[in-house]
């Protein structure tokens, strides 16, 4: 009895210690900045088509797109229904790493002393580069 308790032990301390020295293998992102991204800010009334479907869909909450079409790509984001006008998006980075595209937007409010209205507004910014085929990190 005392030979089988043992041979429990050790198995017991084996798994345990097979279950501590195990760890979680990932894929770690590289995200350090290679270049920043030349980028034109599209008019909403230039968004390609299936573009401005999506963003219809989705305006009333935050939402991060992209669609690619013929070589270029388009990222958007919005920030979903906000009270007044007078609401704005800006990018203020977007750069490419070695794995993807990086894009960091800030909403910003009515300037002091702006005349705002009190109706829903749904502000968003879409921009377009050259479609390097890499995924897009939204910061």
């Amino acid at each position: 009895m005392k030979e089988f308790a043992r041979i429990c032990a050790g198995i017991c301390s084996v798994c345990l210690l097979a279950c501590l020295l195990t760890g979680c293998v990932t894929k770690q992102q590289k995200t350090q900045k290679i270049r920043d991204l030349e980028f034109t800010v599209i008019d909403k009334d230039t968004v390609p088509e299936e573009l401005k479907v999506l963003i219809e869909e989705n305006k009333s909450g935050p939402f991060r797109l992209t669609y690619a079409d013929q070589g270029f790509l388009y990222i958007a984001e919005g920030y979903g229904a906000q009270l007044t006008t007078g609401y704005s998006v800006e990018v203020t980075e977007l750069y490419e790493t070695e794995d993807a595209v990086c894009i960091h937007t800030n909403l910003l409010g009515p300037e002091k002393g702006e005349e705002t209205k009190e109706i829903s507004t749904f502000p968003y910014v879409v921009v377009q580069i050259r479609d390097s085929g890499k995924n897009v990190i939204f910061e």
